[in-house]
């Protein structure tokens, strides 16, 4: 998003006002420029078309300025363009309602002829019959065949234009979908292999050797069970570095040498407890974000022996999984970016519309994630081919 500034001065050299203005505005003010352009190129191709093709006056010029001409000519603009702004005031609704689908075309379509055929009757009643004499029109057949054949061919112009602009659309649509699945399949393998460097970070294993060359002073079989546990988790890692989703069973798993290093390496200061009553096979989450939920606790936090650091990891019933600590923030130097929490709700995003809640209240912080079923991985499957 670029941003331009403008500041002009006085004689002296003083600053009198600033100015800022985002790209966005004069790319969306670009976009809405050429839209209008291309509209009136459209109405007026049309109009000339069926002008010249109807009519066969001999000095056409003089044709385009006589009163029926400019009647026809001024109808024609504004249907057109009555007929396109409804358009897309149903599409834009439709789009925060969803994407676009038959039925939906359809109701669109219905919607659009029921706003377009009484105003294209009433102009037309008013031009052919209230006003012809005042305004100076002249019919070739009698008024009220003028005016059917006015109609129908309105509403047909009408209808044409409303197809026109929603296959525009749906193609729009399209490619707006494709790059999205794109940038979230992307994101998904940035996600990954960052989850896997900060697992795998030399920070991470300098402050989980440090751990256990002090236990190997104080408690050799405590030291014995760290290793085993360090190894574990790199092996788990290192097995599943490939794949975005894992069981619910194996990250936690996972989770349990996790908790138990975090546990030994703060000692009293922080305190992982974990109550899951569901561990079966039929249920995924994205691979390491339990543990990335409980490192943005510990990253954001203040923690001590008198004061420790609670952090409580449950399930909420076949539906989701909740990571809930006290709340005690901590001053960071730079302002958090919440990349954690980005990463997964992006990874999220490509397998389920179920959304990761975030609570914050007073005296705690909490980040539901949904529990998500084995077909995922097999609907996507097909989305993507």
């Amino acid at each position: 998003m670029g941003l331009l500034t403008v500041q002009w001065v006085d004689f002296d050299g003083k600053p009198h006002a600033c100015v800022s203005l985002h790209q966005d505005d004069f790319t969306l003010k670009k976009k809405t420029i050429y839209k209008i352009l291309f509209r009136l190129l459209v109405i007026n191709v049309v109009f000339f078309l069926i002008k010249t093709t109807m009519e066969q006056d001999d000095d056409v010029v003089e044709g385009l300025f006589n009163p029926t001409s400019i009647f026809y000519y001024v109808t024609a603009f504004f249907l057109f363009m009555f007929t396109w702004e409804t358009n897309d005031w149903l599409l834009r609704k439709q789009r925060l309602k969803g994407g676009l689908d038959f039925k939906s075309s359809l109701i669109i379509i219905g919607k659009n002829m029921a706003l377009l055929a009484p105003v294209t009757a009433l102009i037309y009643y008013l031009g052919l019959f209230a006003f012809r004499e005042r305004w100076g029109i002249i019919c070739d057949d009698p008024p009220h065949v003028e005016f059917v054949t006015d109609f129908f061919r309105a509403t047909l112009l009408g209808l044409t234009v409303i197809f026109f602009n929603m296959f525009h659309f749906s193609m729009t649509q399209r490619e707006e979908l494709a790059k999205q699945m794109e940038d979230l399949k992307r994101e998904m393998l940035a996600s990954k292999y960052s989850s896997l460097k900060n697992q795998i970070s030399p920070h991470f294993l300098f402050n989980s050797l440090n751990t256990l060359t002090s236990l190997m002073y104080e408690d050799r079989d405590l030291a014995s069970d760290f290793v085993t546990r360090l190894a574990s988790s790199y092996r788990y890692i290192l097995d599943h570095r490939e794949r975005d989703l894992v069981s619910l069973k194996k990250e936690l798993g996972f989770l349990d040498a996790f908790v138990f290093m975090m546990n030994i390496r703060h000692r009293d200061a922080v305190v992982i407890k974990s109550e899951i009553q569901k561990t079966s096979e039929q249920f995924l989450i994205p691979t390491l974000s339990v543990q990335m939920l409980v490192e943005n606790a510990l990253k954001h936090n203040y923690y001590s022996k008198e004061k420790p650091l609670e952090i409580q990891i449950s399930t909420i019933g076949n539906d989701a999984l909740t990571v809930r600590n006290n709340l005690r923030k901590r001053k960071l130097k730079e302002e958090t970016t919440q990349l954690g929490l980005k990463n997964i709700k992006k990874r999220y995003s490509y397998y389920t519309n179920k959304q990761v809640l975030v609570r914050e209240e007073a005296d705690f912080f909490e980040v539901i994630i949904p529990l998500l079923d084995k077909e995922v991985t097999d609907m996507n499957l097909i989305a993507i081919s």
